[in-house]
């Protein structure tokens, strides 16, 4: 992987323009910690996405069912993960579920160390559940906004609502919901950094231990800020792309 890293990769920036610098790649700088750091941070964030759109997708689709405590259970849902802080969500995660992993399992006779729940994972799943919360009034959203006569002319070809979901309104929906989980993404970016305060090494602990070490708050907060200013930009140009394949069939007038 290391051929991929823009940073210290054999054609990465940091390779060329910091050597005999404090950001070299090596045992003499922090280029490698800095690049961790930058892969951790998006390796975090395209997990995430995926499975916050999948959930958020069910949960928009509770929220608009028929059965009462489907969107019961869906609104106290969003509105605990909306209400409740990301930092306080990760906590609660990162700490609560290990708790409950072992009181189950003294429960069945474990008497084994301590169960530790993976770093990666805690965040992954506080952002998820955060993004998920969010993603799911931004889709609830978007299928408001498509008519009940689209559901009607699913019923009317004969077409199961499996069907017509998948085809007629899954097309339109990603049209209609795009401008806002396009913003969702960009608050995903920016939120990794939260997970810095569990231990795991993304651009923002790494940067931090390196201020801690080289006493350089302004030098390394500010290759931080570049990093993730990067990211934000190539989202932009990923997501613009996006949005133009999404609307190739729509009809110019």
């Amino acid at each position: 992987m290391q051929i991929f890293d823009p940073l210290c990769g054999p054609v990465g920036i940091f390779t060329w323009f910091g050597q005999s610098t404090i950001l070299a790649c090596g045992d003499t700088g922090w280029g490698d910690e800095i690049a961790l750091g930058l892969q951790v941070t998006v390796s975090v964030a395209i997990v995430t996405l995926p499975i916050g759109l999948v959930i958020g997708f069910l949960v928009a689709l509770g929220q608009q069912s028929e059965e009462k405590p489907l969107r019961l259970a869906a609104g106290i849902y969003t509105t605990i993960f909306r209400g409740l802080p990301e930092l306080l969500t990760l906590f609660i995660i990162y700490y609560g579920m290990q708790m409950l992993i072992q009181s189950l399992l003294e429960l069945v006779g474990y008497v084994g160390p301590p169960i530790e729940i993976n770093a990666f994972l805690a965040g992954v799943i506080a952002l998820s559940v955060v993004f998920s919360a969010y993603c799911s009034e931004v889709l609830l959203s978007a299928f408001r906004a498509i008519p009940k006569g689209q559901y009607e002319a699913g019923d009317s070809l004969g077409l199961h609502r499996g069907r017509t979901l998948r085809l007629i309104i899954l097309p339109q929906l990603v049209r209609i919901a795009l401008p806002g989980l396009t913003n969702l993404w960009m608050v995903l970016l920016k939120d990794t950094s939260y997970v810095s305060i569990i231990s795991l090494a993304d651009i923002l602990r790494q940067t931090s231990v390196a201020v801690r070490v080289t006493k350089e708050p302004f030098f390394f907060y500010g290759i931080a800020c570049c990093l993730y200013l990067v990211l934000a930009i190539l989202s932009s140009f990923l997501l613009v792309r996006i949005d133009r394949w999404a609307k190739r069939s729509e009809v110019r007038r």
